[in-house]
């Protein structure tokens, strides 16, 4: 009996606008017969897509959510590496009227963790690390030393150290002078921990924080040098770095927000350029940039075991803490989900 034939879809896709800078990208592994999810729900999803009516379908959405200004960026999807569908829509900077296009450069929010878990990954894969290892094994400076010698990398890795989000008063009175990995962790270091490591799940953009000092300490290298070298580079990735605000990027969308300079929401007011609410510099946890294409480079990559051997691939991607929601199980800065009967593994960012 010949084994079960399986296809590979990946769905990239970046939005500008109405959610500020949003992007989500899910490698999707399905067996035959596949269907599509993105779809209204009147639409009977039992039935098996062809690629043309993927196209047909996923095009006719999208055309009317442009048109509504419900969405504006670029997707894209592909089968088994290969794009079926790639399109952009919307304007990429309204001062400019500039429209995007399928290379437009998006930021990327908090997909940058999986590009950390593999950095981590790859330091433990080499024997330099074991996500067993407590951050004072690594950073026998860290300030806070009562959290440094209980909390692990695997708790880090996956949101269960205790650790909670810097991006606080501190931060924003400080937003244009955060421009290294050091810079950030005197906003949360004397912080208590929320509970007890592997008590339970929460969301930590701190804990990506250390992880990416624990990466700076064990390679030698600045953080932002490591992923391009070990990441970006061996995935052809070229589109795909790190935000700088001073920074000249060409053809990067700008980011539309109806959230205050603090992260307060008011949706009752105009959308305007999300510019001034970003840092100096994005971090491990989040504030890259990349494309479309550049995301499924990442995913082919990650496939063709290029930045982790199988079982480290395998170790990063499946899910070990069941958090529900668009996550599934959280693995490794990856989430690892069963929806609608497919396999699901990849990371949003706001």
């Amino acid at each position: 009996m010949k084994p079960a034939k399986t296809t590979t879809i990946t769905f990239a896709v970046m939005l500008a606008g109405l959610f500020s800078c949003r992007a989500i990208g899910l490698p999707q592994a399905v067996s035959e017969p596949r269907t599509l999810a993105l779809r209204p729900a009147s639409i009977d999803t039992s039935r098996n897509l062809g690629d043309d009516e993927i196209k047909k379908e996923l095009s006719a959405i999208l055309e009317k959510a442009a048109s509504a200004d419900v969405f504006s960026g670029a997707v894209l999807v592909a089968k088994n590496g290969h794009p079926i569908f790639k399109q952009a829509y919307g304007l990429a900077s309204k001062n400019a009227n500039s429209l995007n296009n399928v290379e437009t450069k998006f930021n990327i929010g908090s997909m940058n963790k999986m590009f950390t878990a593999v950095a981590v990954a790859q330091l433990a894969e080499s024997g330099k690390l074991s996500f067993d290892d407590t951050i004072s094994k690594h950073l026998q400076d860290y300030p806070n030393k009562a959290i440094a010698d209980k909390v692990t990398i695997h708790q880090l890795l996956t949101h269960t150290s205790g650790m909670g989000n810097y991006q606080n008063e501190k931060y924003f009175a400080q937003l244009y002078n955060m421009k290294t990995v050091a810079d950030l962790l005197p906003l949360f270091v004397n912080e208590p921990l929320a509970f007890e490591p592997a008590a339970k799940w929460q969301y930590s953009n701190s804990g990506y924080v250390v992880l990416g000092a624990i990466v700076e300490k064990v390679s030698g290298q600045n953080y932002f040098d490591y992923v391009k070298e070990y990441i970006f580079k061996p995935a052809n990735m070229s589109n795909t770095d790190c935000y700088e605000k001073d920074a000249s990027v060409p053809n990067l969308a700008i980011g539309y927000t109806r959230m205050s300079s603090t992260g307060q929401s008011e949706p009752t007011t105009p959308r305007r350029e999300n510019t001034s609410s970003r840092p100096a510099k994005g971090s491990p946890a989040g504030g890259g940039y990349s494309t479309v294409g550049d995301l499924l480079k990442f995913v082919v990559a990650l496939q063709n075991y290029k930045l982790l051997n199988k079982k480290f691939t395998e170790i990063v991607t499946t899910g070990k803490i069941e958090v529900g929601g668009p996550f599934g199980k959280y693995a490794y800065g990856f989430g690892d989900k069963i929806f609608n009967g497919r396999h699901i593994v990849g990371h949003n960012g706001g």
